[in-house]
């Protein structure tokens, strides 16, 4: 999937930047030295904590949560632009980062920004996924966010850390600041 991402890059022009569109971690923790970010919105897609994470922010016993950008809505998030000269060596650490296992579809999709639309690559999550959690509860968002921790941390870090580097960027999600309430007395 890689080599057909790097496929369509090529084919934007012989000297396009790679765009890429940060909904969560992406926001805070890129791992890349990007020449450029830049305020974006996406039509068509959402942020949602939707996601199981059975090695990264849990365990195959206490699975925890992560960012997923899903169909519906609008997304507020960062375009981070990685220089032509840059991408391929950039593409293997970021794609490994992502994608480790082929859980994510990446699609170019339309980055409105300041300056002016991006075709920006993200990393979008269908609901046919079996990675996709379906709607929870409250209670099961306490529970998962008082329990769940893997590798990187807890979820609930990973959600906080998140609000707060979109709150750096200047975007609000009242969505994910609701969701944290639940943890208010964690």
């Amino acid at each position: 999937m890689m080599a057909q991402t790097l496929a369509q890059w090529r084919s934007f022009g012989p000297k396009a930047d790679l765009w890429v569109f940060g909904y969560a971690s992406l926001v805070w923790r890129p791992e890349f030295e990007a020449a450029e970010h830049r305020p974006a919105r996406v039509h068509g897609y959402h942020r949602c904590l939707h996601m199981w994470s059975r090695v990264n922010r849990g365990t195959a016993d206490r699975p925890g949560l992560v960012f997923a950008l899903m169909h519906g809505g609008c997304c507020d998030g960062v375009a981070l632009r990685l220089p032509h000269d840059q991408v391929e060596a950039a593409m293997p650490a970021l794609w490994e980062r992502e994608m480790p296992n082929p859980v994510y579809d990446p699609k170019w999709l339309l980055c409105h920004t300041p300056q002016g639309p991006v075709r920006g690559l993200a990393f979008t999550l269908s609901r046919r996924s079996p990675n996709y959690t379906g709607p929870l509860s409250d209670a099961q968002y306490r529970d998962i966010f008082a329990h769940a921790k893997g590798r990187y941390g807890s979820t609930l870090d990973y959600a906080r850390q998140t609000l707060h580097g979109l709150r750096s960027h200047g975007i609000e999600d009242h969505a994910l600041a609701h969701l944290l309430r639940l943890a208010d007395h964690l």
